[in-house]
């Protein structure tokens, strides 16, 4: 045992390993430094020697490689993300600009792709462009080969890590599996360019930092540096690495035993910090510009994505900018394979009773301190997301944290395998590897069971009775199984040209072979099938035309056929026959391109002499609950009620058409049916079941807008909604997409991610709020209840309205009669007020055409970072007006009340200008800090 204790002294030359060497050898165990070590017993074997170090030596790169070998099998049955044509356009942006071949980056400047790192992409492009590939399979192939690699590579450092802290390779071989066996991780290694990386990249960074650590080389410190700043610049979570480097290295420094330790040591921090920066600065070139910009940007990137999406977790249905505290740390829990969670939470607990009765240790160079590292790299960002906050999507933007678990895992296998006395230590660590290894290979089958759906794994502590409850109560990827369905679809017919409604990137990674067979895209290419996944828990039709149905865990793809009675069976034909009969014979709800009949919980869709072109697109059937009776997560947090959708492409029958579909069991307050994406030939209906006089909302109300052109619709204000009418109306009136821009009173009122931006995005597409009544359409839209300076609405190249909202002229007969006594602040054209935040302009005599020019008003703030992005460059904030977004006339005066933000401003500068006469007069005001209380 001393042989040993002076082997890892040498490994650690200060601090408290030094002094553990010069002990005598212990006659009984002696604590480790980060729990007991474990020498792995010497078992009678038949091989040499030699072969046996080797095996020993190099056993996690062997283990390594049997996954590499085992990775092409089954590599080609995942899919991809859009994400992965989003990376390769921004790294091809940022290569254009490092070749002098564009004088910017090629990424609109709104676009957070901007502050994503270059370092993993950019290696990917450049080789994708030395083997002079063009056809996206083989891009993607090279894709998946490097980005499984890398996954494989930081795995390989989580095991080189937990060696080198344990010094026992069966551990750091079962830490080596718990990182490589995670369902989540190892399918997301086939597709996932953007969060697998980061988090083998901060495994790899760690193991440099060990490593370092215990050679004190300037190499090593040269060589962390780079992987540091690589890791950086993947994500900006790992700065987090950066301060805690630089703090360890100044512990070392105040625990050197003489000056030429000290010089050694300050000189391999400075390259350290020096060596990070470079890279971090190099591989930015959007931070070549504006580093301030770049660094603030990538901080807000993280804390609050500006992209709001919507989450379900749990049974309901969150914004991705107001998740519940608890969304990531439960994200965690139930997706992690009970193995890992089990030893990883001992692990933890270990390592703060060992750091307990000694904790000077931390402050030392010792196998403890790094413990605690990784420790607080995995427990720091998860109670810092938990605690603040933030837009968090999904755990696998999280997927970094696992990496240092893992080594809190092998801790946690370390500290059960240290018992007392030694003959019961053997007995003790075969115990644990073997349930711990029995546990890795049930992962395995499961993740066979699973395959190639690894990427939605949930563990036993989530309640999955069905697999649909997974449907309904979190949210899945089952676009991943695409490619895997068209394969299957090809080889059903392996010698015809087939049409398949599907979105045209599920076949973007098939071989070129395969996709000359294939016509993939919207509705009007379904000649032969249509791709869709089962909606929640709700049987999708009764129509009997879905010909293969796969539950991958839970996510059901269906595809489609459309059925005639030729390729149907007698009984099927049989069915729709009673289905037209019962709903012939029952409720007409309406009359369109199809009639809609119900009849029980029926909703069936009826064509008489059927053509071709009737049958080209699926049905879509949004039902809208009530609002108190909407089911657990079926609410959603955009003001209006989610719906049940089906799809499903009509059956014929004879010469008629037919689809039935089955409604959901809870009360419906109205739904909206039709074919939307069927081209020219889209249309969609309504029907209310609680308000059949919805048509009768507009009657007694003004319109907003003056009489609608002949594109436009009239709009009307109710209250807190905004409703949209136009009469007559065509569904092609409706196709465009709707945009609806707010623009606050208070700029503090807007969501976060909307403040950059100055105004409230509420855009909409019309079956989402609209209804077909009688030859007019009309959409409801609510309002947010701040108030309201403008309005800014219509459809895209179609027409568009600019409506301001009075603003309340009893306020400002309020605001000007607590003004009587008060000296203003600023004196010129007008007079400047400044109260209760608000910037006040009153003139008095005052005539319509002193408020005709536009007001400027510039503000610069104590701390420029408080400016929104945009406006950084300049130095100041605009926040120019019309006096009638905010003002009126009155009395014989004119007064506007314009609120302030709510940052520290040092200095106003405001004025009016007109185009031909600039600036007509201008007034400074210079604030102190409690100017604007």
């Amino acid at each position: 045992m001393g042989v040993e204790m002076v082997e890892f002294a040498a490994r650690y030359p200060t601090g408290v390993a030094t002094r553990m060497a010069s002990l005598p050898a212990p006659v009984s165990p002696a604590p480790y430094a980060i729990i007991p070590l474990m020498t792995a017993p010497t078992l009678p074997t038949p091989l040499i020697p030699a072969a046996r170090n080797f095996l020993a030596a190099h056993s996690g790169l062997l283990l390594c490689a049997l996954f590499l070998l085992a990775a092409p099998l089954w590599a080609g049955d995942y899919g991809f993300t859009v994400d992965d044509y989003n990376q390769r356009y921004t790294v091809l942006g940022n290569l254009n600009y490092l070749l002098g071949q564009a004088d910017r980056i090629a990424v609109p400047l709104w676009s957070v792709d901007r502050f994503y790192g270059i370092s993993f992409e950019l290696p990917l492009l450049l080789l994708e462009r030395a083997l002079n590939l063009d056809d996206y399979y083989y891009i993607h192939l090279l894709r998946v080969a490097c980005t499984h690699l890398f996954f494989i590579l930081g795995g390989y450092c989580c095991y080189r890590l937990t060696y080198h802290l344990t010094h026992n390779r069966i551990i750091a071989l079962f830490s080596l599996l718990l990182f490589l066996l995670h369902p989540r991780l190892y399918a997301h290694s086939f597709f996932n360019t953007k969060d697998l990386p980061f988090a083998s990249m901060l495994m790899l960074a760690l193991y440099l930092t060990e490593r370092a650590f215990r050679r004190d080389t300037v190499g090593a410190f040269i060589l962390l540096g780079v992987a540091v700043g690589i890791a950086v610049n993947l994500r900006i979570m790992g700065l987090m690495l950066f301060p805690a480097i630089i703090a360890m290295r100044g512990l070392d420094l105040w625990y050197a035993a003489n000056s030429t330790e000290r010089r050694r040591t300050l000189a391999t921090a400075a390259l350290f910090a020096l060596t990070a920066l470079i890279t971090i600065y190099a591989l930015s070139p959007y931070a070549w510009t504006n580093p301030r910009d770049y660094l603030a940007g990538a901080l807000n990137l993280t804390v609050n994505h500006p992209y709001t999406v919507s989450a379900l977790f749990q049974g309901e249905t969150y914004l991705s900018t107001d998740l519940p505290p608890h969304y990531s740390l439960t994200g965690f829990l139930l997706t992690t394979p009970p193995p890992a969670l089990l030893l990883g939470i001992i692990g933890t607990a270990a390592l703060l009773l060992a750091a307990r009765p000694r904790p000077t240790a931390l402050f030392r160079n010792s196998p403890l301190r790094f413990g605690c590292l990784t420790l607080a790299c995995f427990l720091l960002p998860l109670l810092a997301i938990t605690l603040l906050g933030g837009s968090a999507y999904y755990w696998r933007h999280l997927f970094f944290l696992y990496a240092p678990f893992c080594v809190l895992s092998a801790a946690g296998i370390h500290w059960l395998t240290a018992a007392r006395p030694l003959p019961y230590r053997f007995l003790r660590l075969a115990a644990v590897c073997g349930l711990t290894g029995l546990s890795l290979a049930l992962t395995v089958l499961l993740m066979a069971q699973l395959h190639p759906a690894q990427h939605d794994y949930f563990n036993f502590l989530t309640d999955r009775t069905t697999p649909n409850q997974l449907l309904t109560r979190y949210r899945t990827s089952p676009e991943l199984s695409w490619p895997h369905t068209l394969e299957y679809l090809l080889t059903r017919h392996p010698n015809e040209l087939l049409g398949v409604q599907a979105p045209r990137q599920a076949a973007a990674i098939l071989p070129p072979a395969d996709r000359r067979r294939l016509s993939v895209g919207p509705s009007s290419y379904a000649r032969d099938y249509a791709l869709n996944t089962a909606s929640a828990d709700h049987r999708p039709d009764l129509a009997f035309n879905y010909i293969y149905r796969r539950q991958l865990f839970n996510n059901p793809t269906l595809l489609l056929r459309p059925l005639t009675d030729a390729n149907m069976t007698p009984a099927a034909v049989a069915a729709y026959q009673r289905s037209y009969q019962d709903a012939t014979a029952s409720q007409l709800l309406t009359r369109a391109p199809y009639d809609l009949y119900l009849h029980g919980r029926n909703l069936t869709f009826v064509k008489e002499n059927c053509q071709p072109a009737d049958r080209a697109a699926g049905f879509a059937v949004k039902v809208y609950p009530a609002a108190d009776q909407a089911p657990p997560g079926r609410l959603s947090p955009l003001g209006y009620h989610n719906y049940a959708e089906f799809r499903n492409l009509p059956a014929q029958v004879g010469s008629r058409c037919l689809a039935v579909f089955r409604l959901p069991d809870y009360p419906i307050a109205h739904l909206i049916a039709g074919q939307p994406d069927g081209g020219d030939r889209s249309w969609l209906t309504a029907y209310s079941f609680r308000r059949p006089g919805l048509r009768e909302m507009t009657a007694a109300l003004p319109p907003l807008n003056p009489p609608p052109a002949a594109a436009a619709f009239a709009l009307y204000r109710q209250g807190s909604a905004l409703i949209y009418h136009r009469q007559p109306c065509q569904p092609a009136d409706t196709a465009a997409r709707f945009f609806l821009h707010l623009l606050p009173v208070n700029p503090a009122d807007l969501p976060p991610p909307r403040r950059p931006y100055g105004f409230d995005n509420r855009g909409f597409d019309f079956p989402e709020r609209g209804e077909f009544f009688d030859g007019q359409c009309l959409a409801v839209v609510a309002l947010p209840d701040y108030p309201i300076a403008q309005i800014t609405t219509g459809q895209i190249d179609r027409w568009q309205t600019v409506h301001r909202p009075p603003v309340s002229l009893e306020r400002l007969r309020q605001t000007a009669a607590a003004l009587s006594n008060a000296a203003p602040a600023g004196r010129s054209v007008f007079d400047l007020y400044l109260r209760d935040n608000q910037l006040i302009y009153r003139r008095q005599p005052c005539r319509p055409a002193d408020t005709a020019a536009a007001f400027f008003l510039h503000l610069i703030p104590v701390y420029a970072a408080d400016l929104p992005p945009p406006r950084r460059q300049y130095g100041f904030d605009s926040r120019d007006f019309d006096f009638a977004h905010y003002g009126r006339h009155f009395d014989g005066q004119c007064l506007a009340a314009v609120t302030l933000p709510d940052y520290p401003i040092a200095e106003i500068k405001t004025g009016q200008h007109r185009p031909s006469q600039g600036e007509l007069w201008t007034a400074r005001l210079t604030l102190a800090a409690s100017a604007q209380q």
